[in-house]
């Protein structure tokens, strides 16, 4: 049986042109420190930098803002370690990733912003838990369980405006949508590689040019003193091929149409209700709410039929909690299916969830009754 993956909002294959790079790299060059002067570490330094403006014109930023890190998870981590050496309050929409969650509430102290039902957040309601020591302040471009987009400009303008850094995980964004992050004027934004098609373990933070940010790993001058560690020249050589072949496309506009395809045909699924924005959101993620059968089996049962994908709830996720996401937007958090395209994904993976999905869910719904 042909397997239909649809869990691209997890991780998404490395692209070919990633990875040609990467072979070519490791094949035809030799092991080098990019921070010495002899021949070979000037060609990985030149390597990265070519690589780090590739990131960079992707996401819309300046080449020397773009920082490697090991992922969106350190970034992150990162952000929040630097923030709260100002002040130790922290805002963070309810609806944010786990990461963006734990880390604030590890190195600050944290007041929680509530979203609607389409899990977008009022700007209103984030300004208002700004107070006299807030140190930074969260917001996701876009869900990575619903998809919803959240006013991202509206949120980043009005922190400039109060003098409170402002943080915006782009991880699920970038790749999908255009950025311009110099226009967005946001102190700091993470990224992550393996979400668009890059290699698993690297990401970046986008450090405002003119922010001083003291760093989580230190020891070496790596990353102009951002961030200390040999850098790993193989995997940034293919995240920029990556981000190129990206930069060659539509952005976005290929997995919408999938995605647009999806969501015309699950509408007439009987007990499936779409979470998330009607019209405002990520053009590769779709969440649906599943009457009266548990996640866990629907996934084994989607598994079992050759087709992949992934659930917020519970059972289905590492968690032993209920996805905080949709109890946030007032929905029901037990019971949640997530479908996701992305740049491998044809009309054939549609096609099959479209024939598969309501077949799985009649024979879960009659095993219970």
């Amino acid at each position: 049986m042909a397997r239909h993956y649809l869990d691209h909002a997890s991780t998404s294959p490395l692209r070919p042109e990633a990875r040609d790079a990467m072979v070519a790299w490791l094949t035809e060059q030799p092991a080098a420190d990019p921070g010495r002067i002899h021949t070979e570490g000037m060609a990985a330094r030149a390597a990265v930098e070519r690589a780090r403006a590739a990131v960079a014109r992707l996401l819309g930023a300046r080449s020397r803002e773009v920082v490697f890190t090991s992922g969106a998870t350190e970034a992150i981590v990162t952000a929040v370690w630097g923030a709260v050496e100002r002040g130790r309050h922290v805002v963070v929409p309810a609806v944010e990733h786990s990461a963006v969650r734990r880390a604030s509430g590890d190195h600050g102290e944290v007041t929680l912003v509530g979203c609607d039902r389409t899990g977008r957040v009022d700007p209103d309601d984030v300004m208002r838990a700004i107070r006299p020591g807030t140190a930074l302040v969260h917001v996701q471009w876009g869900n990575h369980e619903v998809g919803t987009l959240q006013p991202v400009q509206e949120i980043v303008t009005a922190c400039r405006e109060r003098g409170v850094l402002v943080h915006v995980d782009v991880a699920q964004a970038a790749g999908r949508v255009p950025l311009d992050l110099v226009a967005l004027g946001a102190d700091l934004v993470s990224v992550s590689a393996h979400k668009m098609g890059g290699p698993p373990g690297l990401g970046a933070l986008v450090v405002r040019r003119g922010l001083r940010l003291r760093p989580l790993l230190v020891g070496g001058d790596q990353e102009r003193a951002r961030r200390a560690g040999l850098e790993n020249v193989p995997a940034i050589v293919a995240w920029g091929a990556a981000c190129d072949a990206i930069s060659e496309t539509s952005v976005g506009a290929r997995e919408g149409a999938l995605l647009d395809r999806l969501l015309a045909g699950t509408s007439t699924i009987d007990g499936l209700e779409r979470f998330g924005h009607p019209t405002e959101h990520l053009p590769h993620i779709a969440c649906f709410g599943v009457e009266g059968v548990e996640p866990q089996a629907v996934l084994l049962g989607l598994d079992q039929a050759g087709i992949a994908c992934h659930s917020g709830s519970a059972c289905a996720s590492e968690d032993l909690l209920p996805s905080p996401v949709l109890e946030a937007m007032g929905v029901d958090a037990h019971r949640s299916l997530r479908l996701s395209v992305g740049w491998s994904s044809t009309d054939a993976d549609v096609d099959a969830v479209l024939e598969r999905l309501p077949a799985v869910l009649a024979r879960l719904r009659a095993l219970g009754s």
